[in-house]
């Protein structure tokens, strides 16, 4: 588990280097030609100051240290500053900003088994320093093939639309906001493990494969054209019923079983026709 540090300020520590450097020079050109002792506490000074050098770290904004003595785990400094350790601690960046992956384009089978685009914009970050640190190797490459894994299973597991499975709950093409939460829950499971925190996901990209995209438009649009002419219909069913009724109540026009019948012929023609009706102007009788 991850272990954060409050290590001492390094500006102390840098005061004491400083002093100690200065010191060394000082001994060596004092004692180089009266005394050896001088020569010897001047190299000794020059070395400590060296060490405690090796002790300082500057840590920036969003970054953090792992910190490491001969392979045992000592923890993470995540504050932002000037800071001193044990000379001794080995240490690893991390930097702890949210990063973006675009995730290439990916050729799936979806759950009615046709072949489909699909690609997603991910946002995460480094949220548990020791497992990303020592749980995986190098975890950004983990985070970019356990995403491609993710969207695969996704993609597999619901249909692009509901032309083929008219009872599907959820469609990759209209799911929206649940699709991407399923995403993000899927990515949180898979990259856990190695403590990374998803902040957001979402299809970047999402269309039928090149060699069906082109069968699948014109299923799309005849189920539209059907869909219509459909709603056509039933509205033009509703006005010949109402001008049938409109008529009878008003006593306009009383009309025979024959001539309701070429009533509703006609307004049937006009009313669900493509195009404008052409009126012809019957000056006889109804069979003239």
């Amino acid at each position: 588990m991850e272990k954060v540090l409050k290590p001492m300020s390094g500006y102390l520590a840098l005061v004491i280097c400083l002093i100690l450097f200065v010191a060394a020079i000082y001994l060596f050109v004092t004692g180089v030609d009266r005394n050896i002792t001088f020569v010897v506490l001047a190299i000794l000074c020059f070395l400590v100051s060296c060490f405690f050098l090796k002790g300082l770290m500057i840590i920036q904004p969003n970054h953090s240290r792992v910190l490491n003595f001969f392979g045992k785990y000592v923890g993470t400094v995540k504050e932002n500053g000037m800071f001193f350790i044990n000379p001794l601690y080995s240490s690893q960046r991390m930097s702890l900003r949210s990063e973006n992956l675009q995730g290439q384009t990916l050729k799936v089978n979806d759950k009615m088994g046709n072949p489909i685009e699909i690609a997603v914009v991910i946002v995460w970050k480094v949220g548990d320093t020791y497992k990303a640190a020592f749980d995986v190797e190098r975890y950004s490459d983990f985070v970019k093939m356990q995403s491609e894994a993710a969207v695969r299973h996704l993609a597999m597991s619901f249909p692009y639309d509901n032309l083929e499975d008219d009872h599907a709950p959820i469609t990759l093409r209209e799911g929206g906001d649940k699709i991407n939460s399923i995403l993000e829950q899927e990515l949180t499971d898979r990259l856990s493990k190695a403590g990374i925190v998803i902040q957001e996901a979402r299809i970047s990209h999402l269309a039928y494969a090149s060699e069906i995209a082109g069968a699948m438009l014109q299923r799309q649009q005849a189920t539209a054209i059907v869909a219509a002419r459909t709603k056509i219909v039933e509205g033009a069913v509703g006005m010949v019923d109402l001008a049938l009724k409109k008529l009878s109540e008003e006593n306009i026009v009383e009309l025979d079983d024959e001539r309701k019948a070429a009533m509703v012929s006609n307004l049937m023609v006009v009313l669900c026709g493509e195009k404008a009706a052409t009126p012809i102007l019957n000056a006889g009788t109804l069979y003239n």
